[in-house]
């Protein structure tokens, strides 16, 4: 009789401690999480497209949603015609001036010479005969005017022949290529903007939310769609200040997952450094009171991803001493 109470009773304590949390095994308790990303609109245009369903599993730089692009494409044909003009007339200085300008100036430069010779011997004639007194004074006046023109009007015309024939000055190159830089920024800030009309994924991972449809009209800056980062999800817990000095990146874990039969592998990718307080889901009456540090624990070896919110308790593989 002795000996069956004895056995009961230890049954019993067996069964207590198995029930009981040790304070050696470095358990703590939280929860599956994605770290979630805003993808937001950058125009105000009406979206005319979502590709992807809420759900659904996306690679990095994949089309998520699109942005009426009208006006941007105006914008860019704009840019793309005053790019071409500039070029034409970097290209124009470049080859310089054509034959048939050279030509026509030197018509001009002949007929000016030509002039000049006409008015010179016409003021020597009015002026024999003003000498002779048979013409006026004013008479003179006017073939002394008259010479002074003509003597201009040649000067002009080889100043012009002459800046044709020595070429495109460095100055007037040097302003058209800056002019055709400055048609290339524009153009190229164009097409940023047509391609801001396009919403893509950043990284991998998976749609979780649309915060807008087909034919609404975003404001830069707001949240579109609702990314959750990375193939796999992985724990978020908050370990208590006594593990902290024993827990860092890269120490092994075990992950007990609600609704798995066995627990799976994890390592640890990062620590708080500063303590926040612990959130209400990881409250045991042991721990109320105490201050807790984030930690993000990475699943190992699993393929399919498991879904964020599912409850989890994760058990830090360390032996309690410091090396």
């Amino acid at each position: 009789m002795n000996r069956s109470l004895r056995l009961l009773t230890l049954a019993g304590c067996l069964l207590f401690a198995a029930c009981t949390p040790a304070d050696d095994n470095y358990r703590v308790i939280g929860e599956l999480a994605s770290d979630r990303i805003e993808i937001t609109a950058e125009v105000n245009e009406p979206i005319t497209n979502i590709v992807v369903a809420e759900g659904e599993t996306v690679a990095s730089g994949q089309l998520l949603a699109e942005q009426n692009p009208a006006r941007a494409a105006a914008r860019l044909g704009e840019s793309e015609a005053v790019l071409a003009q500039a070029q034409a007339r970097l290209d124009e200085l470049v080859r310089g001036p054509r034959r048939e300008r050279i030509e026509a100036a030197r018509a001009s430069e002949d007929g000016a010479a030509r002039e000049l010779a006409f008015r010179r011997t016409e003021h020597e004639r009015i002026q024999k005969l003003a000498e002779r007194e048979l013409a006026s004074p004013d008479l003179l006046d006017q073939a002394r005017a008259a010479l002074d023109s003509a003597n201009a009007t040649l000067d002009l015309r080889r100043a012009q022949l002459e800046e044709l024939l020595a070429g495109t000055t460095m100055e007037e190159l040097q302003q058209a290529e800056q002019a055709v830089r400055q048609a290339e920024a524009r153009l190229e800030s164009a097409r940023i903007d047509v391609d801001r009309h396009q919403l893509h994924a950043p990284v991998d991972g998976v749609m979780d939310s649309r915060l807008f449809e087909q034919g609404e009209r975003p404001q830069p800056g707001q949240p579109v769609l609702i990314m959750l980062a990375g193939s796999q999800s992985y724990a978020r817990v908050y370990i208590p200040e006594n593990y902290r000095v024993l827990i860092k990146p890269g120490t092994p874990a075990r992950i007990f997952v609600d609704g798995l039969a066995e627990p799976i592998d994890g390592t640890t990718r990062w620590v708080a450094s500063e303590a926040a307080f612990t959130p209400y889901y990881a409250l045991t009456e042991r721990d109320r009171g105490r201050l807790s540090y984030a930690a993000k624990i990475d699943i190992v070896g699993v393929r399919e991803r498991l879904p964020d919110g599912v409850p989890v308790e994760v058990e830090f593989l360390v032996d309690g001493t410091l090396r």
